[in-house]
Parts: C-alpha cells; structure tokens; sequence
C-alpha cells in the first residue's frame, strides 16, 4: 500500500522490517492507516485471545456447522 504522509506530504512507502506500516522517505514518519483504521493489534493481543472462552466456543461452532452444498 501506499498513502500520503501526514507530516511532510511525500508519498510514503511499505515498511519492509518487523513494524508494520508505511514509513517516510523524507521526515521517517510511521503509520497504519492503511493497514485498516490504525487497529494493529500486538503479539500480546492476539495470544491473549486463546484463552477466551467466548472466542474459543464461536470457533469451534464454526468449524462444527455442517456444510450446506447445492447438489
């Protein structure tokens, strides 16, 4: 993706290393706006996830629905 730096203007660029986002070229300002919303969510985050019941039981009953097949 690329978007405008709201900074400087300059055409910002994909970052290629472990922080996600796009960064300037011209003044090195980060962002994530186009990654959706600026909701980048943290390593710590997502494990968290796994131990939530609610989120475990949507899950499991999402892989147990049976397929529905035109036939």
């Amino acid at each position: 993706m690329r978007c405008s730096c709201t900074n400087c203007g300059v055409y910002m660029v994909q970052s290629e290393d472990s922080h996600l986002g796009c960064v300037c070229p011209e003044c090195g300002s980060r962002c994530t706006a186009c990654l959706g919303t600026n909701s980048v969510m943290s390593r710590e985050a997502i494990e968290s996830m796994k131990n939530d019941p609610l989120l475990a039981k949507m899950m499991l009953e999402r892989i147990m629905e049976p397929e529905t097949r035109d036939e």
